[in-house]
């Protein structure tokens, strides 16, 4: 071989990435086929998959430094369909489509959103202006956290099997409120941002130690729990948000 052919390959590190993001694609829209048979455990299962998967290929990007834009694009393009196409018609099967018109209404509105956050993301990547990020916040409810809460009432459904968390219309109006957050300018919890202090670091391992068992164990009522106390802390990063903002406007000022 010729010697200025030598170590010409790709190299690993730029596929990596992008492997993991097509693996979070092929997740999420294998949660479709699940609901297709009836298996709703498994294709809720697989979205919550696609957002783990989604949540590290970024950081592993970073962490080998294989950011690109190709990178970026696929990421955009892969969120949409996890998180807004797969959740909108799983529900859609397991609970909208005996409100014909409106339950699909809802489930339109909510893949709409997806993609609209996503695209308003991926249209502020070069502004240098970004209030809520340079305070440490999200502007609104981020794609896969707005799919894992989509799916509040699948997870109390099967951890109680009440029927009216199957309720169509309930199902309908929850996802239009999770749409609504999605695309709304709130001010959001930034999981990058949560520093807890060195003085409570053991607590704080013990508690993520915790809610794995819990997972473990009672995965959905977790879940449950998990979806309702980051909704519960939403009302407190807004009020943060608040005062940053008074804190900042009035160094202006002066």
């Amino acid at each position: 071989m010729p010697a200025g052919r030598i170590g010409r390959g790709l190299a690993l590190r730029a596929v990596l990435p992008n492997a993991i993001t097509a693996a979070a694609l092929c997740s999420g829209l294998t949660g479709i086929r699940f609901a297709i048979d009836d298996q709703w455990e498994r294709a809720a299962f697989a979205i919550i998959l696609a957002g783990m998967l989604d949540g590290i290929d970024g950081r592993i990007a970073r962490l080998l430094k294989a950011q690109s834009r190709f990178g970026a694009e696929l990421d955009s393009l892969a969120d949409s369909l996890s998180f807004g196409t797969a959740p909108a018609l799983v529900l859609f099967l397991w609970s909208l489509q005996d409100l014909p018109r409106f339950g699909w209404f809802a489930a339109l509105a909510f893949a709409i959103c997806c993609a609209l956050r996503l695209a308003r993301f991926n249209a502020q990547i070069d502004v240098d202006e970004q209030p809520h990020k340079s305070a440490g916040f999200l502007t609104g409810v981020p794609a896969p956290v707005g799919a894992g809460l989509a799916f509040l009432p699948l997870y109390l459904w099967v951890a109680t099997q009440e029927p009216i968390f199957r309720e169509p219309l309930v199902v309908a109006l929850w996802l239009a409120f999770i749409a609504f957050l999605m695309i709304s300018n709130l001010a959001t919890l930034s999981w990058g941002s949560i520093r807890p202090r060195r003085n409570i670091r053991l607590e704080a391992i013990a508690l993520a130690g915790l809610v794995f068992a819990a997972l473990l164990t009672e995965p959905w009522w977790t879940l449950a729990a998990i979806c309702i106390v980051y909704l519960a802390l939403m009302p407190w990063s807004i009020i943060s948000y608040g005062r940053v903002k008074r804190q900042r406007a009035a160094q202006a000022r002066d």
